[in-house]
């Protein structure tokens, strides 16, 4: 039997599948440090798990509306307008099952075949497999540490064409930590205000920020863009629900409707009791976050310090999320590398020395070109002071050997 087409323009999530090797050898006894998990090492706070299990006693435990409950689409107004100074109405906002089916959603509506979608890069691993599943065209503009891994008006008008339907904006960014700052959303704006491009901007990291600094988006720079943007949100990242899937987006009410509709033809809806804990997440105390931002801001300054520490090694300080994307092509320049080059064959440089770290160290990172840069390797810093500082010392053995 023959497969469908769409699945040759597509590959596994490396994230995850980083993920799931480090577990798999975990279980067999091997000391791996995983640096690939994309979601917080806390747990759910208390409150929110006590809303799933009342909702439980109380039988909600039924079919939803596909777009949501009132009560959470309610309490998504609420946020929206308390953080972010934002005024919606139930009719636009809608709930999907996590951040990702939000943008898996947003693309099946917006896009045609051969529509092209601005994503700059270094970029989250899905987004261009996701405007591949919905034979869109995925635009790629490359930026780098010269650049604080960030676009400026002048990239972004030389990417737009006649084909482009929608730009990506994913800020603070996984997997470089880059936040835009409301200058340059600003200018960049001014661009965007020229052209009939629908506007996304993933906002999952807006309160894993560091050094005092404000989240903003586009929408909060230029008012005027409100209708040709969609926000994207969730609540995996801020109140470390990462498996509850519930992620929920706000824009232009003929999007939103079309988007519930495929949702209805496909999860029908999201999980009803994940639903109720998410409106005690969103209407709950928001304190929940202190002790994680605390812990991620001591985490971010051991595992920067000590990447810098690492010959052929260079880290930016990221902004905000839990990442970091440090720069390795020194590290492919030293003697030793020409080795684990012959080893590892037919893949890229940042892979191979992910799967030399992972055999020599013991370490699992990911390597950077499933994010858009064979220069570089994402580490999740979401994991203990004493694995980070462990994980670093042992990639700078192993890296010191290639020395």
């Amino acid at each position: 039997m023959e497969l469908a087409q769409r699945l040759k323009k597509i590959k596994p999530s490396p994230t995850l599948a980083v993920t799931a090797l480090a577990n798999s050898l975990k279980a067999q006894g091997i000391d791996v440090i995983g640096f690939g998990s994309g979601e917080p090492d806390f747990d759910t706070p208390q409150s929110i798990k006590n809303a799933a299990m009342k909702a439980l006693e109380e039988g909600k435990t039924k079919y939803t509306p596909s777009g949501g409950i009132p009560e959470l689409k309610k309490a998504i107004v609420a946020k929206f307008k308390r953080d972010n100074n934002l005024d919606y109405t139930i009719s636009e906002v809608t709930v999907n099952c996590g951040g990702k089916h939000s943008f898996y959603n947003l693309m099946q509506v917006l896009l045609n075949s051969g529509d092209e979608v601005i994503i700059p890069a270094p970029y989250w691993v899905s987004y261009p497999d996701i405007v591949l599943l919905a034979d869109g065209v995925p635009v790629i503009i490359h930026t780098d540490e010269s650049t604080d891994f960030k676009i400026n008006p002048e990239m972004l008008e030389k990417h737009i064409t006649k084909k482009t339907k929608a730009i990506l904006i994913n800020s603070p960014s996984n997997p470089t930590g880059a936040m835009y700052t409301l200058d340059e959303l600003k200018a960049i704006g001014e661009v965007l205000k020229k052209y009939d491009i629908c506007i996304v901007t993933d906002d999952i990291y807006e309160f894993i920020l560091y050094d005092n600094k404000k989240f903003c988006n586009i929408v909060n720079a230029v008012p005027e863009l409100k209708q040709k943007t969609m926000v994207l949100n969730g609540v995996s990242k801020t109140y470390s629900m990462t498996g509850w899937r519930i992620g929920y987006m706000a824009g232009n009410e003929t999007i939103i409707k079309q988007v519930e509709m495929i949702q209805s033809q496909s999860v029908s809806n999201p999980t009803s009791i994940a639903q109720w804990a998410a409106v005690e997440a969103l209407n709950g105390d928001q304190s929940v976050l202190h002790d994680m931002l605390e812990a991620f801001t001591r985490r971010r300054q051991i595992i920067v310090n000590g990447l810098n520490q690492i010959k052929g090694v260079t880290c930016h300080m990221p902004d905000g999320a839990f990442y970091v994307f440090p720069n390795v092509k020194g590290v492919y320049s030293l003697p030793g590398f020409a080795a684990i080059k012959d080893k590892y064959k037919d893949v890229s440089l940042s892979s191979k020395l992910s799967s030399y770290l992972l055999e020599e160290a013991q370490v699992a990172v990911v390597p950077g070109v499933a994010f858009g840069s064979d220069d570089n390797i994402r580490l999740s810093f979401a994991t203990s002071d004493k694995n980070i500082i462990e994980g670093i010392k042992r990639i700078k053995e192993a890296v010191e050997k290639l020395a």
